[in-house]
């Protein structure tokens, strides 16, 4: 009977010091997933900085491309505006041509 008390101290030590062990591996899981999520947070923090950054550059494409459209659009107008300037000025001097050419009996250009 000795034997016995002793093998049940040491048993109970053996249970004591497994307790503490998983313990301890319990606490280290915890500060792993506070480190975790600290992690997830920072890379949460990441992923919104760069969505602002990418929707701002976004909105300064979309300005560069309608400052572009704007500038296309005002030269084509001033390009048709000259367009229609000359041909106004091209149809005068045509029908002065005509008049001349009747006025003095001169076959018409066309017909060289």
């Amino acid at each position: 009977m000795a034997n016995e008390p002793e093998n049940l101290v040491l048993e109970l030590l053996r249970g004591i010091r497994a307790d503490m062990a998983t313990n301890g591996e319990l606490a280290e899981v915890k500060a792993d997933i506070g480190d975790v999520r600290a992690e997830v947070h920072s890379l949460r923090a990441d992923v919104a900085a760069d969505l602002v950054s990418m929707q701002a550059k976004a909105e300064a494409d979309q300005k560069a491309t309608r400052d572009q459209i704007v500038g296309l659009r005002r030269a084509l107008v001033e390009y048709h505006s000259a367009v229609i300037g000359h041909g106004v000025l091209i149809s005068e001097l045509e029908a002065r041509v005509r008049r001349v050419e009747q006025h003095l009996n001169l076959p018409a250009i066309d017909a060289h």
